[in-house]
């Protein structure tokens, strides 16, 4: 654990040791000041903690989380399969987060919030060790890659408020902390994970890692195969990283990271409703495939100027290519031998490659008015990205994976973004109880599309309607905390949040549709209120009520007496709903015992989501927004006793729809429909034979429910999306 010393107050950035076989343990910090009271105790995880759920300090480094509605979850005690990156098990105790189950591989992560859609996590700003991972965050927000769970020390999530912090998000900001070396207590250190599983899953996980005098490091290399849970459904995934960290002095250090990742894997394709009752693990598709190869590099610069301020600078890159190939005819039809080639048909190549690159730097300190002390927090962004995509190009017959195209891309386009934004945040602390953060951020974006979107009917270009965008604006909010007691709180924010245009909402075929010169970036807000805390070491709980503006939703419509469509903002929606976590430890609470725990908790989120009455698109006006259900439930008991640990969790998600038409009977293709509601229980159970070597089995689905989470109407469909029956992992852990 590493102190920054601020005068009469402890600053600090808490850090997992992974060898050390401590007790959970609560640092009190005396009061010496009337500051002091008002700093949450500082909770160290140990060995033989069980606990995988906290909320962040008001203060980490240079981030202000006060007011803000946040979560931070320790990898280390999560019980459920890290090495499948099972966010249904991760997450369990954030209460409101959809996931979507369509991937057996794991390497597709989509998580979503107060009703917005979980495709690839595009609606969170999803970043790695506080830097962007997704594909473009103003043009293009999917997450294809999402770092090896293995390797993540710590996932923070940040709602509401963090727009003004983190940029373009309606849903939040999910960042994944990777081990870099520094809970590592000796020079060199060895780890390793092995994992078998149904359906053919190896993972073998493999790190090494320590701390030497002014250095300290992390490297590890994953590989992961399967077959999946259906048909056509094989994957690999490899992934390698290095992390090292030198400091100067004890003020001054500079750490340069590179991760590589590179993974595969066969889509299935949908199915219709009729199948999926018929044989869930059917495919009629043994062609499609996605290929994914995600370099991200990164330096960082961390300096403590004095004993109150600290200032932090990284400069990053996204380095991507996202290829896919396949046939994406509706699943009613079929992908088979042609009777006149006496050959499949061609398939269908798409490629995109992404070249982003950035900086932010950002400080923090404190200041004096009269006799109370305050915390102000600024930083700036510069980000500049490059998507070259070509797409539709005629390729082969094959089955395998195989990217050659006959002639050329029909599409063939260039999208660029550029972003300069500065941001800054105060914690005024009113009295002792009270706090108020205000803030605001400036933002300037600029997007551009042009080149081909096609060939005429005489092999002539279609050129791209040439199109940039370039806009700024302020967004403002504020946040406050009551204490109620040293470690309950009440909470409150505002904050405003907006979405840019898209990529694709810049790329319209000029024959057909028509971009509004006027369309604007969605723009809305959060609004967060709730009550959390602990009650000394056995109850802990959040219980917020939320509420989403989502205005300016861009969409497509048909003007009365026009051939044309015209991509516009459509109208809005609002989400408001209830998010509440409360977990319980009876013995704990009622006995001394130091070999036994039992963990109760509950995470439910109740969420209405609805277009506004005056939406554009006559037929949505009221609705309910598509994959939004009503209610998600997740609930469980752990039982702990010395080095043994079993865990048995419910999962229920309630019925959504997939338009927002708000189609229930099933098309014929699969394509539209209800999402029917599901519950499913999953049991993990885990054994620590000493400090240095554990063992962890579970069984998802334990009832082999058949149930679906998603409708596609493109890659990587088109049709429903079986979620994975029952299946198992065991996995073998070692530390030398």
């Amino acid at each position: 654990m590493k102190f920054f010393k601020q005068k009469n107050v402890l600053l600090f950035i808490i850090t997992v040791s992974l060898n050390q076989n401590i007790k959970a343990q609560t640092i009190k910090v005396q009061k010496d000041s009337t500051h002091w009271h008002n700093l949450k105790d500082v909770t160290i995880i140990g060995r033989n903690s069980k606990s995988d759920y906290q909320q962040l300090p008001e203060i980490v480094g240079t981030n202000i989380y006060a007011g803000k509605k946040n979560t931070l979850i320790v990898l280390e005690n999560v019980q459920g399969n890290i090495s499948n990156n099972t966010m249904r098990q991760v997450l369990a105790k954030v209460p409101g987060i959809h996931i979507w189950e369509s991937d057996p591989s794991g390497i597709q992560i989509g998580i979503a919030a107060r009703g917005l859609s979980p495709n690839r996590s595009w609606e969170f700003n999803v970043r790695q060790n506080g830097y962007d991972i997704a594909a473009d965050p103003f043009g293009y927000p999917e997450a294809y890659y999402n770092p090896q769970l293995q390797s993540v020390q710590r996932i923070e999530i940040v709602r509401g408020q963090g727009a003004l912090q983190y940029g373009p998000q309606f849903g939040g900001m999910v960042n994944y902390i990777l081990k870099n070396g520094s809970e590592m207590n000796q020079p060199f250190e060895f780890e390793t994970q092995q994992t078998i599983g149904s359906n053919g899953l190896l993972n073998s996980y493999n790190a090494i890692g320590g701390k030497n005098g002014k250095v300290n490091y992390y490297s590890f290399y994953d590989q992961r195969n399967g077959e999946g849970w259906r048909n056509n459904s094989q994957f690999f995934s490899k992934a390698g990283f290095g992390s090292i960290t030198y400091h100067f002095t004890k003020q001054l250090s500079l750490s340069f990271e590179l991760m590589h990742s590179h993974t595969r894997s066969q889509q299935p394709g949908g199915l219709t409703d009729a199948q999926i009752k018929q044989y869930a693990q059917q495919s009629f598709r043994s062609r499609n495939w996605m290929d994914i190869k995600w370099t991200t590099p990164a330096i960082a610069i961390q300096f403590e100027i004095n004993d109150h301020s600290r200032w932090n600078t990284k400069i990053f890159g996204t380095i991507g290519d996202r290829n896919s190939v396949g046939f994406l005819q509706p699943i009613n039809v079929n992908d088979s031998i042609n009777a006149l080639t006496n050959q499949f048909n061609n398939r269908l190549v798409n490629i995109d490659q992404y070249r982003n690159y950035g900086l932010e730097s950002r400080i923090i300190t404190d200041y004096t008015t009269g006799k109370v002390k305050n915390t102000i927090s600024a930083g700036i962004r510069l980000y500049t990205g490059n998507t070259h995509r070509l797409a539709e190009g005629k390729g082969t017959t094959k089955s395998n994976y195989d990217e050659s195209i006959e002639g050329l891309y029909p599409r063939d386009i260039r999208f660029k973004s550029n972003n300069a934004a500065a941001f800054i945040e105060n914690i005024f602390r009113v009295s002792e109880k009270l706090y108020f953060i205000p803030g605001i951020r400036y933002e300037w974006l600029e997007g551009a599309a042009s080149e081909s979107n096609g060939f005429n009917s005489t092999g002539a270009s279609i050129n791209l309607q040439s199109i940039t965008r370039n806009r700024s604006f302020i967004l403002g909010g504020i946040g406050s905390e009551y204490h109620l007691t040293r470690n309950t709180e009440l909470y409150a924010n505002f904050s405003q949040a907006y979405r840019p245009i898209q990529f694709a909402n810049l790329q319209a075929p000029p024959t057909t549709d028509l971009v509004d010169p006027d369309l604007k970036d969605a723009k809305g807000y959060n609004i967060d209120l709730g009550y959390r805390g602990k009650v000394k070491n056995y109850l802990q709980f959040d219980i917020s009520g939320f509420y989403l503006q989502y205005n300016n939703r861009i969409g497509t419509i048909t003007p009365s007496g026009n051939k044309y469509r015209l991509i516009t903002n459509v109208g809005a929606s609002t989400s408001k709903g209830l998010e509440t976590y409360i977990e319980f430890n009876p013995v704990r609470a009622f006995t001394n015992s130091k070999y036994t725990d039992l963990i109760l908790f509950n995470s439910y989120a109740y969420t209405d989501a609805r277009y506004s009455d005056n939406h554009q698109d006559a037929n949505t006006k009221g609705k309910k927004v598509e994959n939004a259900p009503q209610d998600i439930l997740r609930s469980g008991i752990s039982f702990g006793y010395k080095g043994l640990l079993v865990t048995t969790q419910l999962s229920h998600v309630g019925v959504a729809f997939s338009d927002a038409n708000n189609t229930i009977i099933p098309s014929a293709n699969g394509n539209t429909g209800i999402i029917p509601s599901y519950s499913i229980i999953d049991l993990t159970a885990s054994y620590k034979f000493s400090r240095t070597l554990n063992i962890k089995g579970g069984l998802n689905n334990v009832g082999d429910i058949r149930y679906f989470t998603r409708r596609s109407g493109g890659y990587p469909g088109p049709g429903a999306l079986p979620a994975d029956g029952r299946t198992f992992f065991l996995s073998l852990s070692a530390k030398f």
